[in-house]
This record gives C-alpha cells, structure tokens and sequence, in this order.
C-alpha cells in the first residue's frame, strides 16, 4: 500500500489504463481533424467520433424508438460538465423566452448550474430555488406546485457530489412531461453509478463528463432530446457550426474516445463495481462509528452514491482534521468551492448547524480503492479523532452530561 491514499474519487478520478491505451492512436497516428471531410485522415477521426457518440448514448439509456439503435446524434460533445450545464441553462432559456422565463431548480445543485441561473437572473429571468429535505432529498410534489405558466425548465442533479443523495428523477420526470416542461439533470456524478435511462425517466437533456468515470479531463456531453419533445438551444459559442450547430469548435477527437471507452467499461462493469464499492464504503462507515461517538451521517443513508460517504465528527475542527490526516486525499466540501471558508452550502441546505458543517469529511471511493486502504483510512480517523477529542474542553463537558446548548458563555 502506498501513500498517500487517494479517497476523493467525487473531485475526479485517475484515467483507466485502458481508456489511455485507446485514446493513444489518436495522437500520432490517427490525428486528423473530424471537420475535415475531404481525405482518409478528417473521415478516420469523424468515424471514432460518431461511434463514440453511440457508446455514449448507449449508457444514458438514449435509444431510438424506431431503429432501437443509439441515437448518436442526440450527443453534443462540450469540454466538459461546466459548459455542458450552461449550454443546457443558457442555451433553452435564450431559445425559449417568448414561451417564458421561469426556472426550477435546487438549492444543492453544482455551481456551474446555481451560478449559470444567478447570471440568468440579471437579465430578467426568474428562477425558483427548492429547499431539500433533511437527508438531501427534494420533493417532487414541490417541483409540481413550482411549474407556473411560465416555466420553461426544470434543473435537478441526478446525484449530489457532496453528500452523495440521488434524487427521484424518474418521478420529476413524469410531471415534467406532464406539464410541457423541459428537465435537465446534472448527472455527471451519478452517470454509470446509479439507474440512469433518460427515456424512461423523460429527460430532455443531461450533462455528462468524462474525469468522474476514469476518462480524460477536458472532455464532456450534453445529451439533448431529438423527438417527443425536440429540444432547441441557443448556441452559446459560435464559430464553424459543429455538434449541429449548438456547439463550435474543433472537436476533441482522443477524448471523446477516451470518454467512450470509459463509458463502455461501466456499462459492461459497472454493476459489479457499484456492488463493490458499496460493500467497502459500508465497510468504512462500520469501521470509524463502531469506535467512535457523535458521528453523524450526510444525506440519505440509502438513496445514495455507492462510494460516498460524508461525515460529520463532533467536537473536531474540519481543517485540524483534515491536517490530521493528511496522507488521505479528502475533501471537505466540493472541490469547486474549498477555496471559501464557509462551510458547505449544501451542509447547511440540509439544516445542519455550522459547528457540525465545519467538521464534516467527504470520503470518495473509487475503482482502484482496495480493502487494505479501507482499513488503514478507518484507523487514522479513528485515532486521530480521539487525539483532536482529547484537546477539546466541550467534547469533556459533552461526557460529563452538560448540555452545551443551555450553556451561557461569558463575554470577553
């Protein structure tokens, strides 16, 4: 076992060595522009492109009704999850606006999707926050009585990248399609981990990266519905008309082919996988609250990401523990946002108070977690939990019974 041990699977993950071994052609020898439709070289790299939009397709359950086959181009390849959701938000409210102006969406989304509908909201769009239970969850009742006559798009990720909760898509879905209203889910950290069919679940569209599922980064989709309703965009970024006009710019030919083949490794292991990493992070949860107190699990102990698991240790600073720990690779809050010192905004989404957001560790675990790390992460927490436990005179008053809520503190 090496150090240190990487258990941040949520903020990206290492390239599978056989995602590598098959964008490397792509390089050297198969480097031609996919725009390019006059020789051998552009129709080589457009052919890996649009069988790579198959296999894409494929995973996120976008089959044609007719054909049964891939539908291919329903694919838009961007660079990733970020421009993904703004083309996404930007993209329908800019083509819909003479239907309306109105989003839904939730507090706990990525910030790529709270910042892009913010940035919305100064040009005279109205958006909709929902609150979420206290596990993560949002209603789909509430989603329904948010729909107004002029709502044009519900935005709601398939599962969140702090806490790890996976939302009732499938059900959103329905009333969506009820109400004549376009959904877009932020699936990029569910994508290959949980149930995700954008057919049966009635999404329009879907962002989708490769670095989450052991692709390369820099590389990413934005799924748009083609029939039953067509999805329209406003391109956001204009140029040579590529991806059917909703997306210029040279395509990235060796990572869209790295994102393929990663996607095809979870369709084909991903079952497996999720069995196996629920099993370690379950392992994990066991090991660190058989031995310790005042633990407290975030989001939904179910309904939930299989190698996430977000904790909270009373009585211990986050960032002291976090330099405890310091040969785990963790995070403590989203990676987008760990440059702020305020604790997560979706810890306290949840109602959790800010002494309990502020210790609270995100473990991620991944393919290449092994059981050997599982033991040694449980251990360190464990122990290095105790010793910060020692140092702290509230976690003393907390064992001798005293209700530290009804305590009064003195001013200095």
């Amino acid at each position: 076992m090496k150090l240190p041990i990487y258990m941040d699977y949520h903020a990206t993950t290492p390239m599978d060595p056989r995602v590598l071994s098959t964008m490397l052609p792509y390089f050297t020898e198969k480097f031609g522009n996919a725009a390019s439709r006059s020789h051998a070289f552009g129709w080589t790299a457009e052919e890996a492109v649009e069988s790579s939009r198959e296999e894409v397709a494929r995973l996120i359950g976008a089959i044609e009704e007719r054909s049964k086959e891939p539908d291919a181009k329903s694919i838009v390849f961007t660079s990733g999850a970020t421009e993904s959701d703004n083309l996404a938000i930007k993209g329908v409210a800019e083509f819909y606006k003479d239907k309306g102006n109105h989003i839904v969406t939730t507090k706990i989304e990525h910030k790529a999707i709270l910042d892009t509908c913010k940035r919305l909201e100064k040009d005279g769009y109205e958006v909709t926050y929902l609150d979420v239970d206290a596990k993560g969850l949002v209603d789909p009742a509430q989603v329904e009585r948010a729909i107004g006559p002029k709502t044009i798009l519900v935005s709601v990720m398939l599962a969140n990248n702090e806490i790890g909760t996976v939302q009732p898509i499938g059900e959103i879905g329905k009333i969506t399609r009820a109400k004549g209203v376009l959904l877009h889910t932020d699936a990029v950290q569910g994508l290959g981990k949980v149930d995700f069919d954008v057919n049966a679940m009635n999404v329009d569209l879907a962002s989708l990266t490769a670095h989450k599922i052991y692709g390369p980064k820099g590389v990413g989709a934005l799924y748009v519905r083609r029939s039953k309703p067509r999805v329209r965009l406003a391109a956001q970024m204009d140029g040579g008309g590529h991806e059917r006009g909703m997306r210029s710019g040279t395509l990235n030919v060796p990572g869209i082919v790295g994102f393929a083949k990663a996607c095809e490794i979870l369709r084909l292991e991903g079952k497996a996988e999720t069995e196996r990493l629920k099993s370690l992070r379950d392992r994990l949860h066991r090991s660190i609250t058989s031995r310790l107190d005042e633990v407290f699990l975030n989001g939904h102990a179910e309904r939930r990401l299989p190698g996430n698991l977000n904790l909270s240790f009373a009585f211990v600073e986050g960032e002291a523990m976090m330099m405890a720990i310091k040969d785990v690779a963790v995070s403590s809050g989203s990676a987008c946002t760990s440059a702020s010192l305020e604790p997560s905004y979706v810890l306290r989404a949840l109602g959790v108070g800010e002494e309990l957001a502020h210790s609270s560790i995100r473990f991620g675990l991944g393919r290449f977690t092994t059981e050997e790390e599982v033991d040694f992460v449980a251990d360190l927490v464990v122990s290095k939990v105790n010793k910060l436990r020692d140092m702290s005179p509230l976690y003393e008053m907390h064992k001798e019974g005293i209700d530290l809520a009804s305590v009064q503190w003195a001013a200095h």
